[in-house]
């Protein structure tokens, strides 16, 4: 149980990161983010790859989607609903393949790493690493 409180906590704070990223998109809020060679969030957040297909709508409107279901499953789950456990497992799964190819497209495309997104990156990482151990304990028969 106690992981599930720590997913949903990390789910919580990815939602929080996304709202802000979505945020700072839609406003002249000044992003908060040092800029030097290798750290720059200006500069991923304004590439092609900063929105969704060209679509205008930013990455992290996705990430609030993803991290909101995220606590929502969490969330069952520490209230008992174990059938949820195999949803979580595919939902993570799918959020680090996302995770996967976002950083590809940061670091060999842009060669910026965006701190924002590398915080969010790891609580997807984390969820992923929490449905995962719950997967195998249920496995083992834990």
């Amino acid at each position: 149980m106690r992981l599930q409180a720590l997913a949903l906590g990390a789910a919580l704070a990815g939602l929080g990161i996304s709202i802000y990223l979505t945020v700072v998109h839609y406003s002249t809020i000044p992003l908060a983010c040092p800029a030097n060679a290798l750290i720059n969030c200006e500069q991923v957040l304004s590439s092609p790859y900063g929105v969704i297909g060209g679509s205008g709508v930013p990455t992290s409107a996705a990430g609030i989607v993803w991290f909101g279901v995220s606590a929502l499953l969490a969330a069952r789950l520490l209230s008992g609903r174990q059938v949820l456990a195999p949803i979580q497992l595919a939902w993570s799964t799918l959020g680090l393949l996302t995770v996967l190819f976002l950083v590809y497209l940061e670091i060999v495309q842009l060669g910026a790493v965006c701190i924002w997104c590398s915080a969010a990156h790891l609580l997807v990482l984390l969820i992923f690493l929490i449905a995962l151990t719950r997967a195998n304990g249920a496995r083992a028969g834990t």
